[in-house]
């Protein structure tokens, strides 16, 4: 049995730009000296977006993208970050985690480790900083994973001697841990593929990353905006770090609900 304190965010996939179709787009329409100063396809995308609702190619305010993308965070015409997504895999979280999570479903898709198919018999357990800690707490703690592992296993056993006339090996061991997994802890490790949008991500990031936020979806909010602040600064550069009296990451940002 592994015992994870940290989280691990992996950024997989972002969009890309057809520019010769953006550049035909602008020339149907007399915009062909537009340009932006941007090379970040979500940047790009958004500010494409909210100058085609006014067609404002034509004579574009100055100080490039940041500026403009500034001022869509400044009247809260959020809408048009909706159009640039990317792609995360985030590993080394609980499923207590996975639960608060998924309640993010607007602009958000994803992909869960399934414990139906997945043997649990060699999971981690994600253990709360708080806990891991105390020594006695860290103990009884370790030793309830251990216990619920090993019931884990015992019960799988049993199920598939119960479950012996079903043929189909993989639906017979698909049969036992969906009834063994009961007994697994809401701090059983799990894997979580991600595409969000930007405006849904910025929902996230204030939500998740904030002071109240839960311990552990915080520490993975956090990171997912230091990853996004090198990606796409125009987008997420406007939120700032702080550090919580426990020595915790929160941010905050006044451009709130875009």
């Amino acid at each position: 049995m592994r015992i994870i304190r940290e989280p691990t965010v992996y950024l997989v996939g972002r969009q890309t730009l057809d520019d010769g179709e953006i550049a035909r787009f602008l020339d149907d329409h007399q915009c062909a000296q537009w340009e932006t100063d941007s090379e970040v396809a979500g940047e790009v995308l958004s500010e494409v977006a909210g100058r085609l609702c006014y067609m404002s190619f034509a004579k574009p305010r100055p100080g490039g993208n940041k500026t403009y993308l500034g001022h869509i965070k400044e009247v809260g015409h959020g809408s048009v970050m909706e159009h640039c997504a990317w792609n995360f895999v985030i590993v080394g979280v609980s499923r207590s985690f996975t639960h608060e999570l998924v309640r993010h479903r607007a602009g958000f898709g994803y992909s869960q480790l399934s414990q139906r198919y997945v043997d649990e018999s060699v999971a981690d357990f994600v253990e709360p900083t708080c806990i891991a800690e105390d020594p006695a707490l860290h103990e009884l703690w370790k030793t309830s994973m251990e216990q619920a592992q090993a019931a884990y296993v015992k019960l799988v056993d049993g199920l598939q001697d119960r479950f012996a006339d079903v043929e189909d090996g993989t639906l017979r061991r698909k049969m036992a841990r969906q009834a063994a997994r009961s007994v697994l802890p809401n701090a059983t490790e799990t894997k979580i593929f991600i595409t969000a949008n930007a405006r849904a991500l910025r929902h996230f990031i204030e939500l998740r990353c904030n002071e109240h936020a839960e311990t552990e979806i915080r520490a993975v909010a956090a990171k997912v905006l230091e990853i996004l602040q090198k990606e796409a600064p125009n987008l997420f550069g406007d939120y700032e770090f702080f550090t919580l009296p426990d020595g915790t990451r929160a941010a905050r940002t006044k451009h709130v609900k875009v």
